[in-house]
């Protein structure tokens, strides 16, 4: 084994793929930071290119891109509030307002450790635990992927901010308009046109509700006077302010481990019950929402930490993690490797290849956040009446360029309005995201456990596992209650 590794080595340390994983992680970042600029478009658009490549080369190439586009969507929403992509909706929460903070720079350099720290954690369990974990997902199933959903729902009550009930009239907004399109039985929800028979891309959603209601702000408001570009300030984090975080980035990199590992889940889902954990265990949970590190931390381990992830499923199983592996799938057909058990008896060599270059691709990512990190912060020295502008079109851009659909900037404009009217009455629109991402999978699982069970409710409690996330719900729920209460009596002693 010593030697097959030594060999594994020698054969990925070449110039050839070190230029190769840092264009794929640079070019990954730079794409995951601008709006509507997908990861999964990256790795698509990048596929034709493997064709004439070394078959571990070819998928090193698709990997590096998709690390360094989920890292990258963490750039744009802490200096514009745009996240680039779905997983770094949360990173938005904290990392925006420390960068009104004059704290950009310290937030970005959070989320470049803990995706570092996130991503090769995630490597080394790729590598160690690959069987086990595969061996696992194959034993959830709908009803556990729906108690899994619904305690990953209950994040709702950490981002509401000062209401409860905002925030959950905001969530309930979510889960309606995830109902829109066809339905896994082939009945049409809300379809007033033949574009919505497909239902609600994440994508103009997700940036017409963070970014475009900040454009509106400035035009409806004028920007006040007091208002000045964003300054970086000291970008150093210590570590008086590392430490107290350090809990949450481990946790968050191992939850994304798991989730990853689980098909159909992806970082988005892996962010949202990270943060959510961060913030119950947190002493400084009030603070969340507001300008935490330890917010940052959480969601950026946990959405790193599903990329290697992702690919346990694939690698051990022959099951695609999410719609970017899905792609490689397709990348290691094409290459002649068939993902699954059998791969690693009959391509041994270039499995040890494929570990060894994606904890290389780590080292990288942090260079290359290095690198680009000094780029993109000059965005935030941009004074708000010329960056807005610049948003709107790259929103714009981003977005139709993903599908050539009008219909999709036609959401993101209406959901940029909705956004704005939603910060006018004080509607949170972080709970609107979480259901509306959630939203999908707690229908879909829900259905299937049903049909399996003929409609017997009692299958969503039917093991062990169900039964510790009903538990798991139970209790943040009581303690969500609890503090409710603790709130209510502290404004009713303050104003006696």
């Amino acid at each position: 084994m010593l030697n097959d590794l030594l060999t594994a080595l020698q054969a990925v340390a070449t110039l050839q793929n070190f230029l190769i994983m840092a264009a794929g992680i640079w070019a990954g970042v730079v794409i995951g930071a601008i709006p509507g600029m997908t990861g999964t478009m990256a790795v698509t658009l990048a596929l034709p290119f493997t064709f004439y490549m070394e078959p571990v080369s070819s998928i090193l190439l698709l990997v590096a891109l998709y690390k360094g586009s989920t890292y990258g969507g963490s750039v744009s929403a802490i200096l514009i509030r745009t996240p680039g992509t779905a997983s770094a909706a949360c990173t938005a929460l904290d990392g925006y307002p420390l960068a009104q903070q004059g704290k950009a720079g310290k937030a970005l350099n959070m989320a470049l450790y803990s995706s570092v720290v996130g991503d090769f954690l995630s490597n080394i369990s790729l590598i160690f635990l690959a069987a086990p974990l595969a061996l696992l997902a194959l034993n959830v199933g709908p009803p556990e992927y729906f108690m899994l959903m619904v305690f990953a729902l209950t994040t709702v009550a950490g981002v509401s901010g000062n209401s409860l009930l905002m925030g959950l009239v905001s969530a309930c907004l979510g889960l309606l308009l995830a109902t829109a399109g066809e339905d896994m039985y082939g009945s049409f929800r809300f379809a007033f046109t033949d574009d919505m028979q497909a239902g609600l891309a994440v994508a103009p959603v997700l940036i017409g509700l963070f970014a475009l209601p900040e454009l509106f702000k400035l035009i409806v408001f004028r920007n006040p006077p007091k208002a000045r570009a964003m300054q970086l300030g000291d970008d150093r984090v210590s570590r008086k302010e590392l430490r107290p975080v350090i809990k949450s980035l481990l946790r968050g990199s191992f939850i994304g481990v798991i989730l990853g590992a689980i098909p159909g889940i992806g970082p988005s889902a892996a962010a949202f019950f990270s943060y959510g954990a961060a913030q119950r265990s947190s002493p400084r949970a009030d603070n969340f929402g507001k300008g935490e590190l330890e917010g940052i931390a959480a969601s950026e381990s946990a959405n790193n930490g599903a990329c290697g992830a992702t690919m346990i499923p694939l690698l051990a199983l022959g099951v695609p993690g999410d719609v970017i592996t899905g792609v490689m799938l397709g990348a290691f057909m094409i290459q002649g490797l068939t993902p699954g058990p059998l791969l690693f008896q009959t391509n041994i060599h270039e499995i040890y290849m494929l570990f060894i270059g994606m904890l290389l691709s780590s080292v990288l990512l942090f260079g290359a956040g290095k690198l680009t990190m000094r780029m993109f912060t000059y965005i935030a020295k941009i004074p708000a009446t010329l960056l807005s502008p610049l948003v709107l079109v790259l929103c714009l851009y981003g977005i139709y360029s993903i599908g050539n659909s009008m219909f999709d900037v036609i959401v993101l404009l209406a959901m940029g309005v909705g956004g704005f009217v939603m910060y006018l009455l004080n509607i949170p629109a972080a709970p609107f995201l979480i259901a509306f991402i959630l939203g999908p999978m707690i229908e879909e699982n829900l259905r299937r456990a049903l049909a399996i069970s003929r409609g017997d409710p009692t299958v969503l409690l039917s093991s062990p596992i169900t039964w510790i996330f009903a538990a798991l719900v139970l209790f943040v729920v009581g303690l969500t209650i609890r503090r409710e209460i603790k709130k209510a009596n502290e404004r009713k002693a303050r104003f006696q």
